[in-house]
């Protein structure tokens, strides 16, 4: 049996489900399947998982109120299958946390690289630490963030909890202050993708970051928004 990453894959569709499974166990993943909210929360109860791909689309509960709920209890990655041309409900399910969605139909293949990505950055995701990251800390107005251990101090010391998501753009930000970044910048910098004509993933990502770290997200003084251009990390940064 393959010791790798333990996906739990929950959609009604049971030709999605196994046509997943047998792709997924191809590529080194350890696959369980769920049809129905019911299911995915015996299964969550009864196993631990790395990522869980959802979708919008689920008989009772749907994967909206599903990614909420887990939401509330973990950073469990997630990745959300939507209906094609479903803009609204892509950004949605990011604000409600989600850490990437696709469109079906989806290439399985592409599924397979959105997962390797989410992964990657996600907390409890693989690769481990990089020596040069270790014991690297980023430093602005007070708030310390720390690539190695993933992790976000605030000024008054406590820890903030961001999804993978979250932290991969708020350092690649800060990896780049002053410099105007745009949108397909960001995407590439964090999902390895461009922007579509309707891709707000950012800009939800960005709206998420600014509620947890700004005094007023309204009139932001860390993350700000460049009309035409993007954003920008308008403070200092240095090593810690």
């Amino acid at each position: 049996m393959s010791d790798g990453p333990h996906i739990l894959v929950v959609d009604d569709d049971r030709e999605i489900r196994d046509l997943l499974g047998r792709f997924l166990r191809k590529h080194g993943f350890r696959v369980d399947s769920a049809a129905d909210g019911r299911e995915m929360q015996a299964a969550l109860g009864a196993g631990r998982f790395d990522l869980i791909v959802l979708d919008l689309m689920l008989p009772g509960e749907d994967g909206l109120s599903l990614c909420r709920r887990v939401r509330a209890d973990t950073d469990l990655p997630i990745v959300m299958l939507t209906a094609i041309g479903e803009d609204t409900d892509r950004i949605v399910g990011l604000e409600m946390g989600a850490d990437d969605y696709i469109a079906k139909p989806f290439n399985p293949r592409e599924l397979l690289a959105r997962i390797r990505a989410v992964l990657r950055r996600s907390t409890g995701g693989p690769p481990p630490v990089a020596p040069a990251e270790a014991g690297r800390i980023l430093s602005f107005q007070g708030w310390r963030l720390d690539p190695g251990r993933r992790s976000l101090q605030a000024p008054d010391g406590t820890f903030v909890e961001l999804t993978g998501g979250e932290f991969t753009l708020l350092l690649a930000l800060a990896e780049h202050p002053g410099r105007v970044l745009t949108r397909d910048q960001l995407l590439d910098l964090t999902r390895g993708r461009e922007a579509g004509p309707f891709d707000r993933s950012v800009d939800v990502q960005v709206s998420r970051l600014r509620r947890k770290l700004e005094d007023d997200p309204k009139q932001p003084l860390l993350i700000k928004t460049v009309r035409g251009g993007g954003y920008v990390f308008a403070v200092d940064v240095a090593p810690a």
